[in-house]
């Protein structure tokens, strides 16, 4: 699966993007601090067993349908982060997204906007029970906050002091679009918006 955007595409792992994952995996990289900092990261030794599972599910083929998760491609087809989706309530077919971009040398060039757009186009289309799509961050992440109200959502929810990052306390934060809203919002689709 490849779904073409302006600068970037989302698509299916490859066998060529293991070695970037593996690179970006480990926890001194800037964009840990950021990507849920209060979960615990994957430590050097854990790795290799993730790329396995990675490399596994490359050669059976055997993806989610609709994906769980896609790979960020920029325009040499080069893997530069993910986005992915999982459950708050399967029962109801409640599902929250999420993005990692990892190098700090692309950030504030607009592909979290692209891709996390392209991204909930594509969990709409695929999934007609989806009425909603939550995004969930905490409130020292100013960038993804921002990029959640700049794709249309609205902040539903506050935890306050539910994060400790650091020694610090934050605020655990829920935004959520309906898909009438994204519908309004991209009467084309969100892709076309790009143009």
């Amino acid at each position: 699966m490849k779904i073409h955007g302006k600068q970037l595409n989302l698509r299916d792992f490859e066998h060529q993007d293991l070695p970037i994952i593996e690179h970006w995996l480990h926890p001194d990289h800037e964009w840990h601090k950021f990507d849920g900092p209060y979960y615990p990261k994957a430590q050097p030794e854990q790795i290799p067993s993730h790329i396995e599972r990675y490399a596994k599910r490359i050669n059976a083929g055997n993806w989610d349908n609709p994906r769980g998760r896609l790979a960020i491609a920029d325009g040499d087809d080069v893997i530069i982060g993910m986005v992915t989706r999982y459950w708050i309530s399967e029962e109801t077919n409640w599902t929250a997204i999420g993005i990692s971009i990892w190098n700090p040398e692309h950030w504030g060039k607009g592909y979290g906007y692209e891709s996390l757009g392209m991204w909930c186009q594509y969990l709409f289309d695929a999934e007609p029970k989806f009425v909603r799509l939550d995004a969930r961050t905490w409130s020292g992440n100013l960038g993804m906050m921002k990029l959640a109200e700049k794709l249309g959502f609205t902040q539903e929810a506050r935890f306050r002091m539910a994060r400790i990052v650091n020694g610090d306390y934050y605020d655990g934060l829920g935004y959520g679009i309906l898909r009438d809203e994204w519908q309004a919002r991209y009467p084309e689709g969100f892709v076309k918006s790009l143009r």
